[in-house]
């Protein structure tokens, strides 16, 4: 499908200069963002609001900044080279470290997918109360037909209209709870680690920079390409992405912000402990009063329906890339991809005792493969041979290595806060 689109682009499609061309470009973050408001990610800021207050939003603030800088600097990758993170990494490493380092990144999309379906699963559950393990593998079932129909194409702006509105609907509730704005600038603010949290203080940042979704965005991007030849409207792609990224990974701030100020104002100051997904319906109480609880549970629904689409996507995109071949749906490894991942993630659910704590704990398993992947990001975009002129120069080194090394020091206090236990 990409392959298509990219000699189909490359040849025909030559943009006009204006604010009509930057609309339509608009788009491949804002997929991307549809991560900022998946499952996985709910359960994290409910976690970290619910436990710790205002505490931990500084994590929001500083994966954010982070998203935007590794967002940004792959999908130039994308734009200049034509290749997804993976294609790249297929051509450039050496095949035994190309693999080993594409096959963390695909237990990061199982990880991924878990979360998505299990969440989705939640929410069925909810609905109409269909037992967890049952409504896992109707969403399995829903996605590999949405995927490998294309009817994901035909659902993706609905989709994702409907989950940014549920994502306002957070932010604009702000407005009718009770919250100490001066303890939220502190937290957003203000780095600290509470004894125990490190767990939480993980799980959010995989929540927010997820390694699936820098491969995703590289390969979306390319659906937008015009014309690599010509300099001048390559140059104007990287400034319209930069916009589209910007804008977008600013609303995922927002929204993730929003979610654990309202866990802070709903449950830590009246003590209480959330240990189901459901109990969050709770916090919509103060915008639409007793029908909380089905709009919580329909928005769950349609985030993890796309967040698990585009979890689906990633990982055909990773695995098709093994093999330096782009995401295709009619693709056998494209299609070995997707199914197995997804499978996978849904086999596991069968494995989970406790819903809550397994959406946690897979975005904390996000955060340690994560530093594989920007440190494969970097090299990459370093890389003369690779980007030519466009390769990173030092500032773009300084802060992609900086990232990296924090990732590396946050995992690391991870594994000693559970060695400790």
């Amino acid at each position: 499908m990409f392959d298509s689109l990219k000699k189909e682009n490359t040849k025909h499609h030559k943009p006009k200069f204006g604010l009509k061309e930057l609309l339509k470009y608009v788009g491949p973050g804002l997929l991307v963002t549809v991560g900022f408001i998946d499952p996985g990610n709910w359960a994290s800021n409910i976690a970290a609001g619910s436990e710790y207050g205002y505490t931990l939003l500084w994590m929001v603030t500083l994966s954010t900044i982070m998203l935007i800088i590794l967002q940004h600097n792959v999908a130039h990758l994308g734009i200049v080279t034509g290749d997804c993170l993976a294609e790249a990494a297929h051509k450039h490493l050496k095949p035994w470290l190309s693999k080993t380092v594409l096959i963390t990144a695909i237990l990061a999309a199982i990880a991924t997918a878990l979360a998505e379906i299990l969440g989705a699963a939640i929410a069925l559950n909810l609905l109409f109360r269909i037992p967890i393990k049952l409504a896992s593998v109707l969403i399995l079932i829903l996605i590999l037909w949405m995927l490998f129909t294309n009817s994901y194409q035909k659902l993706e702006k609905w989709i994702i209209g409907f989950v940014s509105i549920i994502g306002i609907s957070f932010i604009y509730e702000l407005s009718l709870v009770n919250v100490d704005w001066n303890q939220a600038v502190a937290g957003w603010t203000t780095v600290k680690i509470p004894h125990g949290s490190m767990l939480i203080v993980m799980s959010v940042l995989g929540a927010v920079v997820m390694p699936h979704n820098l491969f995703l965005h590289s390969e979306i991007i390319q659906s937008r390409q015009w014309n690599l030849e010509d300099e001048a409207i390559q140059k104007l792609q990287l400034k319209y992405e930069f916009s589209d990224t910007l804008f977008s990974m600013i609303i995922g701030w927002a929204i993730n912000s929003a979610m654990i100020i309202l866990a802070a104002t709903t449950f830590f100051v009246k003590g209480e402990h959330v240990s189901e997904l459901g109990q969050a319906a709770q916090m919509l109480k103060p915008l639409v009063g007793n029908g909380a609880s089905l709009i919580f549970a329909i928005a769950l629904l349609f985030s993890g329906i796309a967040s698990t689409t585009t979890a689906g996507m990633a990982g055909g995109s990773i695995f098709a890339g093994m093999y330096g071949e782009p995401y295709d749906p009619e693709d056998p490894h494209t299609k070995v991809g997707v199914t197995w991942i997804l499978v996978l993630g849904t086999f596991i659910i069968f494995l989970i005792r406790d819903p809550f704590k397994g959406l946690v704990y897979s975005q904390m398993l996000l955060s340690i493969q994560l530093p594989i992947t920007v440190f494969l990001q970097i090299y990459l975009t370093s890389s003369k041979k690779v980007m030519g002129k466009y390769k990173n120069g030092i500032r773009d080194k300084f802060l992609l290595s900086a990232i990296g090394v924090i990732l590396t020091i946050l995992n690391i206090m991870l594994l000693v806060a559970t060695v400790k236990g």
